[in-house]
Parts: structure tokens; sequence; C-alpha cells
């Protein structure tokens, strides 16, 4: 068996991440990742929005791919539903979200390639669990039956569907030519300032879930350490901007009456 394969790797890797996972959130309480509305030339070369999306979210998708087609349980069912799941998500993210992208912002290629080697990493950790790790009785098709599989693929599309819908009403805050900043309003931005992230914080949660795996735990762990200082920092940035009539619609950052 290739050494990437073995369980004493396969388990170094994913300790390393989650010991990662809890770094990256104590370092961006204080450091803003510099795309989007935080966008800053200070972090070097550049590169416009749509490619660089491109760029750094593919590799996640063609990596699941190789690792399923070329595993020795490919045909069985159970494993390529839930990676079907995981392509789903990183198919829209990949090649349908960056060619709906309004506007000429750009991403710092520093950026790009953490996220990029970030996704191949979180890609191997799912991929080789489902494919390779998990004991070879697991995931048989009475699997897809289970409670867990069907609770989390229902939670995991409830945060697709949130986080497309949180989408389009940013692509829609602005008419063409307007460079000005307004509240996102209805959906789940009723209770949270970044209800797009809140759909992809929910749909890792679930893919956790109906894979009931510790590779699907960190997955959502490394989300929320990425996503939940970032939804922060927007969050303050509203109230900034926007003053009293923001806050007067008591929204949290990222999760609802929570955080």
């Amino acid at each position: 068996m290739n050494v990437i394969f073995t369980p004493d790797f396969y388990y170094a890797v994913l300790g390393v991440m989650a010991v990662l996972a809890v770094i990256v959130f104590i370092a961006l309480q204080r450091l803003n990742a510099p795309y989007g509305i935080n966008y800053s030339s200070s972090w070097g070369p550049s590169m416009p929005n749509r490619p660089g999306w491109i760029v750094m979210e593919a590799p996640a998708f063609f990596a699941m791919l190789l690792l399923w087609l070329t595993s020795p349980r490919a045909a069985q069912t159970a494993p390529a539903v839930m990676a079907s799941l995981y392509l789903l998500h990183y198919f829209q993210r990949s090649f349908i979200f960056p060619l709906l992208i309004k506007g000429r912002n750009k991403m710092p290629w520093a950026i790009i390639l953490m996220g990029l080697i970030f996704n191949v990493i979180n890609a191997y950790l799912l991929g080789a669990w489902l494919f390779y790790i998990a004991p070879p009785d697991m995931y048989s098709p009475s699997w897809l039956a289970s409670p867990l599989f069907i609770l989390g693929t229902l939670i995991f599309l409830c945060g697709m569907w949130i986080n497309l819908r949180s989408d389009y009403i940013i692509r829609h805050l602005r008419k063409p030519g307007d460079s000005g900043h307004y509240i996102p309003r209805g959906g789940m931005f009723r209770y949270v300032s970044c209800a797009n992230y809140l759909g992809e914080l929910t749909e890792w949660v679930g893919f956790a879930i109906l894979s009931w795996s510790a590779a699907g735990l960190v997955f959502a762990l490394w989300t929320f350490a990425n996503l939940g200082p970032r939804a922060r920092s927007v969050h303050k940035r509203y109230l900034g901007e926007f003053g009293d009539e923001y806050k007067s619609l008591r929204r949290k950052a990222i999760i609802p009456f929570l955080y």
C-alpha cells in the first residue's frame, strides 16, 4: 500500500490539521485574510477574483475525483454517494460560483496558494478515509439508510441551499456600475452578518455527521476556524459603516443567536 494510505501516515496528517485549525483560529482573531471585502494589496501580487477562485477551489474537486476513481473501493455505493456530495459542493464552488462573481476585485496569490494547499489536504483526508482508511464494512449500502447519514445529508443540503441563496442576495446588492456598500437582507441574513459562511459551515457539519468520521469533524472545525473570525471581522465592519441602523438588526456574525 502507498505510504499516504497507511493509517499511521493518515492519522498523523489528521492530527496536525486539527492542531493547525486551532492555531489558525487564534491567528485570525488579529489578522484579516485579504480577499473579498477585506482585500489588501499589501499581500503582494494578485489576480482577478474569477480565475483566482477556480485555481484555489478546483484542485479539491479533482483530488477527490482522483482518489475515488483510483481506489479499489471505487464501485462501493455508500462511499461513492458521500464523495458525490463533496464533489457537488466543489463543482459549484470551482466552476459555477466564480463565473457569477460581479465586480473587478482581486485576490492575492498568497491566499490562493494557501487555500489550494488546504483544499487538497482536506480532499485527501476525506477521500482517503472514504476509499482507503475506513473499516471495509463500515460503509455498506445499508449506511445510506442509517439515521446518521439521513440527518447529515439533510443538514448538508440545507447548508448548500443557505450558501447559494446568500450568495445570490450578495450578488444583487448593487446595480451595474454601483460601487456602494449595502446591508444584505433576507434569508439567513435576518440572523447573521455572513449567511453565506453559515451555509458553508452547515454543509460541513452535515458532512461530518453523514460520514461520522474524524476527517469530517476536522474539516468542519477548519471551516469554523477560517470563516468564524472572518465573519466576525465583516460583522464589525458593518457595525462601523452602518452604525445604529445595523446594530438594531441584532444579528450575530455567523451562528444565529450565539456567535
